[in-house]
């Protein structure tokens, strides 16, 4: 993100954020700098580093995300500190490239930027973006980093707050952020009666929700679970939602299309998730002790 884009619900206090980023990262690590993977630097083959591969600019890997750059998928809206999930895989592929962390630049790309066909300032861009056919016929992605669900969020005791079932949540009025398969969720698994509402960004989405234009918002999961509890005044995630496309759901990392790092930062992100990396990154800044129930 997801899914830059978001409103910065910054009414709910400094205690709010805080308390949020207690919960989804539990067992984060405090210092500033990154340290790049946080394992010993693994290249996955000589074809795949940065002395035999050309960038955006010489010597530097330029890594794109949205801004703000919001929790749990970043940290104090801080892309280069290496902390949160995007923050830390974008730092462990810099290190199985070769790269240290001093050397990777970061720029801002909106969402709806990075998958609209046309060159992109970047290397590489991460973002909370969805892996789909359609997307891949504008831009490059790598195979998936993070498998994901779509999740509802509302506000307490509202009728989307109250909603146990897809069948209530499907006479409700539903919205979500353009372009994002949040959509493809609302129409194959919700199929809601009322007309919804499409956002240009998530935060537009959660104002929306705030001033009771819609009545629930559908984003993926651990974007749902900050938005619940920061962003959205007595918010709650009301469920998962079953998945819509044949296969897992998955986040990739955007790249030009046709880029000659595609293949390399594939292989990368497969060796990272092989080698248990994914995992133990998606444990650190993920986990969450709450788990929203799958809705039927």
């Amino acid at each position: 993100m997801t899914l830059s884009r978001r409103f910065a619900a910054r009414t709910a206090g400094v205690a709010a954020l805080l308390g949020l980023l207690g919960l989804l990262t539990s067992c984060a690590p405090q210092d500033d700098k990154p340290s790049a993977s946080g394992t010993s630097t693994t290249s996955t083959s000589p074809s795949c580093t940065k002395d035999s591969l050309t960038f955006h600019t010489d010597g530097k890997l330029t890594i794109a995300t949205d801004k703000p750059a919001y929790a749990p998928w970043f940290v104090d809206d801080d892309p280069s500190n290496g902390r949160g999930y995007e923050s830390a895989v974008a730092y462990a592929v810099a290190d199985r490239l070769g790269f240290t962390a001093s050397d990777v630049v970061w720029t801002v790309a909106s969402f709806n930027s990075v998958i609209q066909p046309g060159p992109k300032p970047f290397d590489f861009d991460i973002n909370q973006v969805s892996i789909t056919d359609e997307r891949k016929k504008n831009i490059d992605m790598t195979s998936g980093y993070y498998d994901i669900t779509q999740a509802v969020v509302a506000v307490k005791g509202t009728k989307g707050g109250n909603a146990k079932t897809i069948a209530d949540l499907a006479e409700l009025k539903i919205g979500a952020q353009q372009g994002t398969t949040a959509m493809n969720a609302i129409a194959g698994v919700i199929r809601p009666k009322p007309k919804g509402a499409i956002y240009n960004t998530n935060d537009d989405a959660v104002l929306g929700l705030q001033n009771q234009q819609i009545d629930a918002l559908v984003v993926d999961y651990p974007t749902a679970q900050y938005m619940a509890a920061a962003q959205v005044k007595n918010g709650v995630v009301v469920g998962q939602l079953p998945r819509v496309f044949p296969t897992a759901e998955q986040f990739g990392l955007v790249l030009d299309q046709g880029s000659p790092l595609t293949s390399c930062l594939t292989t990368i992100v497969d060796g990272l998730r092989s080698s248990g990396e994914l995992d133990r990154l998606e444990q650190q800044w993920l986990a969450s002790k709450e788990t929203a129930p799958f809705l039927h």
